[in-house]
């Protein structure tokens, strides 16, 4: 009990804890509908091209949520756009514009004066979060939270068949940049806690996970949330008595609970039958 309550002592700590696990149910949630619209690489797309925004942002000094968000629907809309104009499949377009975006992120980190740590940009530093940092943080996650909840059915149908939620009039396309953009929100959140290139796992892994175990997208988005949070939780306590990475411990973590779940799960488990997840 003293290794679980120890860290609850210090400010610093119940705020990481808080913000993490926060930041973990909000993007297991979504993780769910990445998992099952194939979106892993988009997400990893938009949680790269984030860098070079918050680099203008501190430029600017405008708040780094605001130029991350900007440039994470920026490679959205470029990646569109590429895809509509010329012949090159999406997942190619994707691969170009993302590592293109990283790229200029990383050539103007070294060009711009600042005391910006990349390291924390790119691995995040949950632990050392200011209170600006976590009002910024509990702002978007409770914007993310409020759309998917709201939304939760249309967007449901509009991951499993899309062609079905258009035939009954409902706004796909709509669907398809809000989702986008609750992505790009979700990976700004993220930011402060995995950083840029971690990000990825946490809008993945969750759901993945959950994926594997259940045959019920309600029980799915139960079983990501808490996974995710529980990830969230353990990987900053465990950071906190080794002095590892955070974000490492807490995807590390995520990465093994979907081994175990690959491994042992009751019905897709590598030792199980298969079968198909419906709504």
């Amino acid at each position: 009990m003293d290794l679980l309550l120890e860290p609850l002592g210090h400010a610093f700590m119940v705020r990481a804890l808080l913000v993490s696990a926060l930041v973990g149910g909000v993007c297991g949630l979504l993780s769910c509908y990445m998992t099952l619209k194939g979106w892993a690489l988009m997400g990893d797309a938009v949680s790269h091209a984030v860098l070079p925004g918050v680099v203008v942002a501190y430029a600017l000094g405008l708040p780094f949520a605001v130029g991350a968000f900007v440039f994470g629907v920026g490679s959205v809309a470029a990646i569109g756009f590429v895809k509509q104009k010329s012949r090159v499949k999406e997942d190619t377009v994707i691969g170009v514009v993302f590592t293109g975006f990283f790229a200029l992120g990383l050539v103007l980190v070294s060009k711009t004066r600042s005391n910006i740590d990349l390291m924390h940009i790119l691995f995040g530093n949950p632990l050392g979060n200011a209170a600006s940092d976590v009002q910024q943080t509990l702002l978007i996650s409770m914007i993310v939270l409020a759309c998917l909840l709201l939304l939760r059915r249309d967007l449901m149908l509009f991951c499993f068949d899309p062609t079905h939620a258009r035939s009954i009039g409902i706004n796909t396309g709509f669907l398809h940049y809000l989702l986008l953009g609750l992505l790009s929100l979700a990976a700004v959140a993220g930011l402060q806690t995995v950083g840029i290139i971690l990000v990825v796992a946490m809008l993945v892994t969750p759901g993945a996970t959950a994926y594997l175990l259940t045959d019920r997208f309600d029980r799915m988005t139960l079983l990501a949330v808490a996974s995710s949070v529980v990830s969230c939780v353990l990987g900053v306590i465990i950071s906190y008595w080794t002095d590892i990475p955070t974000a490492a411990c807490i995807v590390l973590i995520q990465t093994l609970q979907f081994l175990l779940a690959f491994l042992f799960a009751p019905r897709h488990g590598v030792l199980r039958s298969h079968g198909d997840l419906t709504p």
